[in-house]
């Protein structure tokens, strides 16, 4: 974070000054974790579920913490009490971006431009694709992991300083008003909107297209000359359009995108190649692209990510060798492994919803072909409300449609994926039901043969990335 007093940070939160004097200067990092303290930073002491940040404050300061942000005064503690630190960690972040903003439009600043990320899958992807791109190019700042939410977008954006040339940021939402909070924190200079889907339905309302209307508060909340980057394959997206303050740049197979890919074709290992062309004005350019990515899905990923960079003034052809040399850096996002018993395990077991599902199986038939045996691994797909049961019975009726070898799905919640596969035309033992991830562990330890391909896939709170990790390490 940049050099805040004291003083400073109490009036960007509207907060009270205890324990310590106001011309004291912040200089550290912020962090929730107090495991993560650095010699003078900011620790919010977020109240949770399970911890209280409060509770380890004390710590916190004695790691080196200049300055805690608290709910509560903490005697003896140098602190901003807040009535909400989860909203004056925004407040902070908002003050912050606004001083970074007016020092980038100076002679010789940064030229500071943000890119704000959404869609209802692919954001982790494209964000680390995008960044990669832009970090090529000048001081880049992006999420670990996949930190989108109003706790995570502040604490990236507090990350950044005055050398910082582009603020890369993933912003998710389960529901209505989410993304014109993250917007009002950090409005973008671009907006990135990927697919709207079925991610979060049961938070949405009113279906897909509630989705579609939630998802396009980021294109609302664009600065006032901002762009908007587009899906022209998603009707949904497209639309988008007509609430964008400034100019709209499509992307996709559609004969009019600006951005668009043509000839795509897949390897042996599922990584796609295309051909990458930039359309401005009557003239035509092109580059070709090999994505080291696997999965034909991650092609729209990277062509977001590319017209996002066109769109901040990168070359194309720095912007194709970016592409090319992009890695996925976020774990448990389509990460392939060869183990040297001759499995080869596709753990995207990060998150999923109907969209990634299908797109994640369709890459397990391909990375599989004729030769190998293609094993899902599959468990439940979260925040779907009334559809959950025709989700996960759609999931399995397409398993049979694939041909996949062996189905195991793990837990009650994702027992309509075994039913649909059935009601398809599956018998015998091609798919199979187990409890839990251990008993999952313990039938694929005996079940898998060298040739092998096994993809892990769920919704983060299925659980199934620990089966992820033991798969990777040969331990199943």
């Amino acid at each position: 974070m940049i050099a805040l007093t004291a003083a400073e940070i109490t009036a960007a939160t509207n907060g009270t000054l205890s324990g310590i004097g106001p011309e004291h200067v912040v200089t550290g990092p912020v962090v929730t974790d107090s495991r993560e303290v650095l010699p003078g930073g900011l620790f919010v002491a977020l109240p949770g579920e399970h911890v209280d940040g409060h509770d380890f404050a004390a710590g916190a300061v004695t790691a080196g913490a200049a300055l805690v942000l608290a709910a509560r005064e903490l005697p003896g503690l140098p602190c901003v009490v807040v009535p909400d630190v989860e909203r004056a960690l925004g407040d902070l972040a908002r003050e912050v971006l606004v001083r970074l903003r007016e020092a980038a439009s100076m002679p010789g600043g940064s030229g500071l431009q943000v890119i704000g990320i959404t869609g209802s899958v692919g954001k982790t992807t494209t964000k680390d694709v995008l960044a990669q791109i832009c970090g090529a190019a000048g001081p880049t700042v992006a999420p670990v992991r996949s930190f989108n939410n109003e706790i995570g977008l502040p604490l990236t954006v507090l990350r950044a300083d005055e050398q910082t040339r582009f603020l890369v940021l993933e912003m998710g939402a389960s529901g209505p008003g989410h993304l014109t909070y993250l917007t009002d924190i950090a409005p973008p200079d671009v907006a990135v909107v990927l697919v709207v889907g079925q991610a979060h339905l049961g938070g949405f309302g009113g279906g897909v297209d509630g989705v579609a209307r939630a998802k396009a508060e980021i294109v609302a909340g664009l600065v006032p000359s901002g762009t908007a980057v587009l899906n022209g394959d998603d009707p949904r997206v497209r639309a988008m359009s007509a609430v964008a303050p400034g100019r709209v740049v499509l992307f996709g197979a559609a004969p009019d995108a600006e951005v668009r890919v043509e000839d795509v074709r897949l390897d042996a290992v599922g990584r796609a190649s295309f051909r990458l062309v930039h359309v401005v004005g009557r003239e035509r350019h092109e580059r070709e692209v090999e994505l080291r990515l696997v999965g034909e899905h991650h092609v729209h990923n990277a062509l977001a990510a590319a017209a996002a960079a066109l769109s901040v003034g990168l070359d194309l052809d720095d912007v194709a060798t970016g592409l090319s040399a992009a890695d996925a850096l976020s774990p448990h996002r389509m990460h392939v492994v060869d183990r040297a018993d001759g499995v080869t395990v596709v753990d995207d077991s990060y998150n999923a919803n109907p969209d990634s599902m299908r797109a994640a199986l369709k890459a397990l038939a391909v990375i599989a072909g004729r030769e190998r045996r293609s094993v899902a691994v599959l468990g439940e797909m979260l925040e779907l409300g009334d559809e959950h049961r025709a989700a996960h019975d759609a999931i399995g009726r397409l398993v049979v449609r694939l041909n996949i070898g062996l189905t195991v799905v793990v837990g009650e919640g994702a027992r309509a994926i075994r039913d649909g596969a059935n009601h398809e035309g599956s018998w015998g033992d091609e798919v199979v039901l187990v409890d839990d991830v251990d008993t999952a562990a313990a039938f694929l330890a005996d079940e898998l043969r060298p040739g092998d391909v096994v993809l892990v896939k769920s919704s983060y709170g299925a659980g199934l990335w620990r089966l992820g990790d033991r798969l990777v390490a040969g331990d199943a």
